[in-house]
């Protein structure tokens, strides 16, 4: 649902049958004379709406240097006795810019209030509690939810990508309805450590992504610096993310609803030889006549789901009373993805109250909220096929296996089973891949003032994970009954289960005094959080039957025949607790100089006895120097404030366990029973070696910033300067044996170096009664290093990864050296062909020589993965009820190894299937493929990413609808791009980027197709 601003949507909850006919207010006058007779009082009425024309309660009306005023009521309407027709009345509203009209004999004086959301009294949500923005000290980033990427989004954080530098996010899985989005602030701060921000919802630390639709967040608040981190300890290393859902307000009750249907389109798809153009490879003897089997399949474009049509329904209710409020949340969710068996079905329900005594001391809220969600795991990773399917193959065919066939098939019920390679369709038909998932969360919050300016609150939530993996194959796959099958025709079961559940309870006091022009805020706190999780996972084959498919698992006959593969039976439950105490100043002096400090004191289970409690401290400043008397005469100056922070934070998170010796299962030892019979017993011993002193990962980090209003804040901005470094990274390091059981010791040695600068700007081009234009503008530029890796004890000296894997065992894309940037590729340097179409690569020493002839020395670094400039462009444009939306995203100054020309652009791939492009090099390149620089290129591009457009209806007085908007999405229009590959946008978080369709160790052979998104949808209101 696209709502036009935070302030927008509470004062829409108070609404209800808003469109009726405004009536005015008959004017209090008395005649006026021209010449010294302006003192006679009168009366002016109006109305006070947005800039859609939605009613705004609360706005205050105030006549310009008295205390006379007044506020509007639920429909927008005031009313007030003023000194004179020369009197000024100026309208204020948190969000909203202040207006001011001149009262000049008019009875009636309505008015349209713009958003300000530049405003230095826009709040920000911040580590246990919230600043205006004009006290904001550290980096801290907002997107409220008019701000927000529109269209289809498999990962609420989609909804900010590209809107905060600094922040990268990528959905490395393309569109696929069961992938998630990776993300990192400013840069990698760990080797083996958790790499990605705290997410924090409404409180809750680790809040789970699942439990968020689109509709019910309000915004994002990331908080960026060490000293804007270090709140949180020792999980503030990578950032944090502080999401707020929606809530109630006071007022009538107002129901919403909001709808979608969308689509995916393959944007770019690779270029595969077509049945005709492998045939006309056999025409000229290139490839073998045998090869042709008679048919024409285009199997690529057979796994796409042409017909796919995702869909989104939310229903909301909300109202309340001064003292309290509700909102409840209902949705439904079907998205279908762009490939055959790949879908993901989601139900949910979120409900928040918050309730207050009359003298407001005393305060309660709460929400809860469950997902329900059903994923279809089958299909979306079978692209890669295409390179192994003979596009002449057919998919269905007969059993044929007779000397002289036609075509030979040992597929049995109807499916094509080739040599080589599988048949999906033939899986899509007798398999079954599902996971099904429920998350809850639920929290609360008692608060009380105790005196005036002191409030002590306690807060206290649980979450719950859980899910079932159901995977079955029948009698009838392939797997189970070809002749090398160790099934021998039988059935194969798979189950697991998941459950892992926090508890979290944080107790708080806050205290805030002015005293004179000194103002504080202290914030003291403690906090528990305990993490268990608990799996289970068994298997089973001999199922002679598929009545039951999983669900009758002791009927598998591996359980006693052992000509069967064994079972396998699989459980683990691990833990963590967390506990720390905190505590924040606020400081601040003619609310033009602020002063923050904080410090963490933090203890995690996960690491060793001797380093289990750690300090995070952190300290930052702000100058509001456009306050200053001196410049009072720069006009074009609105604002200009500078920050100045430093912060430690931490990262604990590793797995559970690595400080301990934990136990692992060894042979079977016999024990011999009086009668000589042995009895044999599982044995156990030291899995790991371990290391008491293990510590934390700890970061220190500087930011500079600059935040600025220029021409009456038309154009608003901030400029950061960081500077990072993470110490005492954890890695695994050889060591000797003895004195450790174990060939390697996880401990802290290595440091990481990151630095950048970031920009934001708004511009206000244009605002007239009809027509606005804004543009909003982000940039950033980082830099990373891995300073060492080593010291007296510990040595490594690079970490390798970005495995390439077949054809041809290729190894390791990526190494990260000491001393040099994260993400560098490394290997063999092109230098040609010979007259045979034979590889050459430059050596050492200069020379050049072939495949064979290379040596590890000869290997050198041949670019980097790594973005070091990302950037985004919207444009927003209204125009009466219309408006519309353009916004761009681009990365630029990295490499992609384009593994699709890598593993397919090579012409000693036939007769398997090839990109068309390979024939092109045929006698040209006669070797197997290779990896170096020769399938590097450029990654830059610019794209629109977004494209909006939505109109706004005008209801009449009999409408039952108070608002009803219309809208048309694009998601991924078109890329300017100079890469060959399918898409530039590919991996770019984690130590191993820049790779085409490799990410966490998957097959870069199996990418998922990308899309371009087509969506419409309406949103209505009564």
């Amino acid at each position: 649902m696209v709502w036009k601003g935070k302030r927008k949507f509470f004062d829409l909850l108070y609404l209800f049958l808003i469109c009726a006919v405004l009536q005015t207010n008959t004017a209090i006058a008395a005649d006026y004379h021209e010449e010294g007779r302006n003192s006679a009082q009168l009366t002016v009425s109006g109305t006070v709406t947005d800039e859609t024309g939605v009613p705004l309660l609360g706005v205050s009306v105030l006549e310009k240097g008295t205390q006379n005023g007044t506020t509007t009521d639920f429909e927008g309407n005031y009313s007030l006795q003023v000194s004179s027709s020369d009197a000024v009345l100026e309208f204020s509203y948190l969000g909203m810019k202040t207006v001011s009209r001149t009262v000049d004999n008019n009875a009636t004086i309505n008015v349209k209030m713009a958003e300000d959301n530049q405003s230095l009294d826009e709040v920000v949500v911040v580590g246990y509690g919230t600043q205006s923005r004009r006290s904001v000290t550290t980096s801290v980033a907002k997107v409220s939810a008019e701000d927000f990427n529109q269209g289809v989004v498999t990962s609420p954080l989609n909804l900010i990508q590209g809107k905060i530098p600094g922040l990268a996010i990528t959905q490395p899985g393309g569109n696929n309805p069961n992938s998630s989005a990776s993300f990192q602030i400013r840069g990698v701060t760990s080797v083996t450590g958790d790499r990605s921000p705290l997410i924090v919802i409404d409180g809750i630390p680790g809040g789970n992504l699942d439990l968020l639709q689109p509709n019910d967040i309000e915004s994002f608040d990331i908080l960026k610096d060490g000293a804007a981190a270090a709140i949180y300890g020792t999980r503030g290393n990578n950032g944090v993310i502080l999401i707020t859902t929606k809530t109630g307000k006071a007022g009538k009750t107002t129901f919403d609803y909001s709808t979608y249907l969308s689509r995916d389109f393959v944007r770019n798809r690779p270029e595969f030889l077509s049945a005709s153009e492998y045939r006309g490879l056999i025409d000229r003897g290139i490839v073998s006549p045998n090869n042709d089997l008679g048919y024409s399949t285009d199997i690529y474009d057979e796994l796409l789901d042409k017909s796919n049509l995702s869909q989104y329904h939310n229903f909301v209710a909300s109202g309340g009373s001064e003292n309290g409020n509700y909102r409840v949340s209902l949705y439904m969710s079907e998205l279908d993805g762009i490939a055959k068996e790949n879908s993901r079905k989601e139900y949910g329900f979120r409900a928040s109250f918050n309730q207050s005594t009359a003298d407001k001391k005393f305060h309660f809220q709460g929400s809860f909220t469950i997902n329900l969600n059903d994923a279809n795991l089958l299909g979306g990773g079978d692209f890669g096929l295409v390179s192994e399917w003979n596009p002449t193959a057919p998919i269905y065919a007969p059993y044929s296996v007779e000397q002289g066939t036609p075509l030979y098939n040992e597929g049995r019920y109807g499916y094509y089973q080739p040599q080589n390679g599988y048949n999906p369709f033939s899986q899509y038909e007798n398999r079954i891949n599902k996971r099904d998932q429920v998350t809850f969360s639920g929290d609360a919050k008692v608060s009380y003032e105790v005196i005036e300016g002191m409030t002590i609150a306690v807060f206290g939530s649980y979450q719950r994970n859980s899910w079932n993996d159901r995977y079955y194959r029948s009698t009838r796959d392939w797997s189970q009954y070809n002749e090398g099958s160790s099934y021998n025709g039988t059935a194969y079961a798979r189950k697991g289960n998941h459950v892992s559940y926090t508890r979290t309870f944080e107790p708080t006091l806050n205290y805030t005094k002015s005293i004179d022009d000194h103002s504080f805020e202290m914030l003291g706190g403690y906090s528990y959080q305990y993490t268990t999780t608990e799996e289970y996972s068994m298997d089973n084959s001999g199922f002679t039957t598929d009545a039951f498919e999983d669900w009758n698992f002791g009927s598998g006959n591996a359980i006693t025949d052992d000509s069967l593969p064994p079972i396998n039976l699989g459980s683990l439950k691990d833990d963590n607790t967390l506990i720390a105490f905190f505590s924040r100043l606020n400081y601040s002096y003619l609310d033009r100089y602020f002063l923050q400090a904080s410090i963490r004191y933090e203890g995690s289970s996960r690491f060793g006895v001797n380093n289990k409690w750690g300090s995070f401290p952190a300290v930052s400043a702000g100058w509001l120097i456009s306050d200053e008397e001196f410049m009072e005469n720069m006009d074009f100056l609105s604002n200009l404030k500078l920050r100045v922070g430093y912060g430690i934070t931490g990262n604990q998170g590793i797995p559970n366990y690595r400080s301990m010796i934990i136990l692992g299962t060894g042979g079977k030892y016999p024990v011999f029973d009086e009668s000589g019979t042995p009895v044999y017993y599982q044995t156990y011993g030291p899995n790991r070696n371990p290391n008491p002193d293990l510590k934390w990962e700890r970061k220190k980090e500087w930011n500079i910033g600059l935040d600025f209003g220029l021409l009456q804040n038309r154009i608003t901005g901030s400029i950061d300067v960081y500077d990072r470094k993470t110490e005492d990274l954890l890695y695994d390091y050889a060591v000797s044996q003895p004195s450790y059981i174990h060939r390697n010791l996880y401990t802290n040695v290595g440091v990481l170096k990151n630095s950048g600068v970031e920009l934001a700007l708004s511009f206000a081009v244009m605002n007239k009664e009809d027509f606005s234009w804004n543009m909003d503008f982000v940039g950033n530029y980082q830099k990373n290093e891995l300073a060492s890796l080593s010291n007296d004890l510990y040595t490594a000296e690079e970490i390798r990864g970005g495995n390439i894997g077949n054809p041809g065992n290729l190894g390791d894309a990526i190494r990260n050296k000491e001393g040099q940037s994260i993400g560098n590729f490394y290997g063999k340097k092109f230098a040609g062909f010979t007259d045979n179409g034979e590889w050459l690569f430059y050596k050492a020493d200069g020379s050049v020589g072939r495949t064979d002839e290379m040596t590890e020395e000869d290997n050198v670094v041949l670019g980097n993965g790594f973005p070091n400039f990302n950037a985004s462009l919207s444009n927003t444009f209204k125009y009466k009820n219309f408006d519309l939306t353009l916004f761009f995203r681009g990365k630029f100054d990295y490499d992609i190894l384009n593994t699709l020309d890598l593993f397919y652009g090579n012409p000693t791939l036939l007769p398997g299937n090839v990109l068309s492009s390979a024939v092109d090099n045929i006698g040209k390149i006669t070797e197997a493929p290779q990896y170096s620089d020769y399938y590097l290129e450029k990654g830059d591009f610019v794209r629109l990413d977004n494209v909006t457009l939505g109109y706004n209806f005008k209801m009449g007085s009999n409408s039952p609808f108070s608002s009803l908007r219309l809208y048309v999405n694009a998601r991924n229009v078109f890329t300017i791009t100079g890469y060959s590959g399918q898409d530039p946008e590919v991996s770019d978080t984690g130590l191993y980027p820049g790779i085409e369709g490799i990410y966490d160790g998957s097959d870069g052979r199996k990418y998922y197709p990308r899309t371009t998104t087509l969506t419409t949808g309406i949103n209505i209101q009564f």
